[in-house]
């Protein structure tokens, strides 16, 4: 099986520094669509069997060239963007910056309950990517085409890598960054990550 994990398009709460979340149902800008797009043209050769994407419909956009081909689609919460409680809607201010480092720093001395207020903690969103991945080892699929969301695509990597929480910090992800993971022998093995050649030299 080869898994293409792709993060979500960029929408204009991106582009204004606004918290989306899981809570912020936000569609994709114009330059989000331009990034579904190159994506499609980079890889609409692979034969997808399926593709996953979470409930919220920034993903659903980014993969919507490939749904047009009634590929099998399977929409999951467990992929859902973490929640940010409430933070969710609003500018990344100093102020919320500072609360947000706190939070990361507690998940980083191993405190996984740590939460933004109103918000999902690190041990909810493992719990709830950790399904997903045991889901994922069921399917019988070879190209599966998965996007997700930036916080979780950094759970995803780092549970798939055998990668503890504190090292979520490390995982990028840019708008439609793609990573190509292999799962044969039980393991995971990646070839590509964190991949936007799709996007040119602008990188749109």
């Amino acid at each position: 099986m080869t898994l293409y994990i792709l993060r979500h398009g960029e929408t204009e709460l991106n582009r204004q520094n606004i918290v989306q979340g899981s809570g912020v149902d936000a569609e994709l800008n114009e330059t989000g669509r331009k990034q579904a797009r190159a994506f499609f043209e980079a890889y609409g050769d692979i034969n997808f069997e399926l593709v996953v994407t979470s409930k919220l419909i920034r993903t659903h956009q980014t993969v919507a060239h490939f749904l047009e081909r009634e590929i099998p689609w399977i929409q999951t919460p467990d992929i859902n963007e973490i929640s940010w409680g409430d933070h969710e809607g609003h500018p990344s201010t100093p102020e919320r910056i500072a609360v947000y480092k706190r939070m990361i720093r507690e998940w980083q001395s191993g405190n996984l309950h740590a939460s933004l207020p109103s918000g999902e903690t690190a041990h909810q969103l493992r719990e709830r990517v950790a399904r997903f991945i045991d889901w994922l080892k069921t399917r019988t699929e070879q190209h599966i085409l998965i996007a997700t969301h930036g916080r979780t695509m950094r759970c995803l990597i780092t549970l798939l890598k055998n990668m503890g929480p504190a090292d979520m910090e490390g995982v990028p992800h840019a708008n439609t960054g793609l990573y190509v993971i292999h799962f044969r022998d039980g393991q995971f093995v990646f070839e590509r990550e964190n991949d936007i050649s799709h996007l040119g030299a602008t990188a749109l």
